[in-house]
């Protein structure tokens, strides 16, 4: 459907004021969605049920009572617009063409938001919004060849089946990329082996190797080639690092670099802390970019006062997913903070100290790991 202004129900969007905790709307936000529980970054593939969902609006009907597997008989993905030959695929057509798995991580655009101060009021992110996982599909690039991209075509839109209403207009959920797509593009119809999660975006979503989680588009549905840039609100209002709501701003798109650890030791219930027994402690965790390798990860146990290269893990194989790191450390008994940093090979490094946004987007602030040794 097109987009169109529903007024009276869904506030513009607003920043905490000074001392303003999280409210119930974010509750509610965070109770729909989840990050990754960050012990599970031990996991080089992140089980489907780990890995971190934000749901814009509601999960869709996949199109029969269970919810569970749509109508292989009815359901179509179509491809329309500039080019030579629409097309209309269903589930038997995509799964009978040569398939390819690629490991992503894939990370929320808005994963740390809620460590900014001023805290722009949305989805209250920490640091889990983030997972990897191998998805199977069909090469996005493949499917436009067939259809035929015409000359004039400089975007492709898609559109997912969730439908709802954000800063007052209504709307289907639609992103869009240039063309022409980057090969590594994907029509992904499986999820570590098995079918996509009705969470995930079943029975098919777009995969973007690098970028932010928004460009994933879930539940796809149709793709529309255009001849001019895609306007939408969730191309051109939301999703953009802005200062202030008036701002055009500067679209969001690749991963900034980012280390996390695996937390040592074992935690307090509420705060999170982390316990260790003195002597050597094995510190390891994962690391990305949407930029490049990551080339160097430094360790402070000191909050800051001082670094110490980590050994940083090939990426195996795999150019877009989280490598591996690990160090020694040496507890001592007392209070500590354990930093962790990443450096990409385009030279991007995790900052200390956050540059603030509008939307609370990117934020890559270096993660701090309370840590009591007894």
């Amino acid at each position: 459907m097109e987009e169109r202004p529903l007024a009276g129900i869904s506030p513009p969007g607003r920043i905490a004021a000074p001392g303003e905790g999280i409210g119930q709307d974010e509750l509610a936000l965070a109770a729909r969605n989840h990050g990754l529980p960050l012990e599970a970054l031990r996991y080089e593939v992140t089980p489907a049920g780990l890995h971190y969902v934000l749901v814009h609006y509601d999960i869709p009907d996949t199109g029969t009572d269970t919810g569970t597997e749509p109508d292989p008989d009815t359901w179509r993905l179509t491809v329309r617009g500039h080019l030579r030959t629409p097309l209309e695929l269903g589930l038997r057509d995509l799964r009978s063409l040569p398939s390819v798995t690629r490991r992503v991580t894939m990370e929320c655009a808005g994963n740390g938001r809620a460590r900014l101060s001023p805290r722009p009021v949305s989805q209250p992110w920490l640091v889990e919004a983030v997972g990897t996982a191998d998805w199977t599909g069909v090469p996005l690039g493949a499917v436009l060849a067939e259809a035929g991209v015409a000359p004039d075509a400089v975007e492709a839109v898609f559109t997912g089946a969730d439908h709802g209403v954000e800063r007052g207009v209504e709307q289907d959920y639609r992103r869009s990329l240039p063309l022409p797509v980057d090969e590594d593009v994907l029509l992904a119809h499986t999820m570590n082996g098995g079918p996509l999660p009705p969470q995930h975006g079943h029975p098919l979503r777009l995969v973007v190797p690098g970028w932010y989680g928004m460009a994933h588009v879930k539940w796809l549905r149709d793709i529309e080639l255009v001849d001019t840039a895609f306007g939408g609100y969730q191309q051109a209002t939301a999703y953009r690092y802005k200062q202030s709501a008036e701002e055009a701003g500067e679209a969001v798109t690749r991963i900034a670099p980012r280390a996390l650890l695996i937390p040592p030791g074992f935690p307090d219930f509420m705060s999170r802390t982390r316990v260790v027994a003195p002597g050597p402690v094995r510190l390891a965790g994962r690391a990305w970019s949407g930029h490049g390798p990551v080339v160097r990860v430094e360790l402070s146990t000191d909050g800051g006062g001082s670094w110490t290269d980590a050994e940083v893990l090939p990426q195996g194989g795999h150019p877009h997913a989280w490598q591996g790191w690990h160090i020694d450390w040496t507890a001592v008994p007392g209070s500590h903070t354990l930093l962790a940093r990443a450096t990409d090979a385009s030279g991007r490094t995790q900052p200390l100290h956050q540059p603030w946004n509008h939307g609370g987007f990117g934020n890559n602030q270096v993660q701090a790991v309370s840590v009591v040794c007894r």
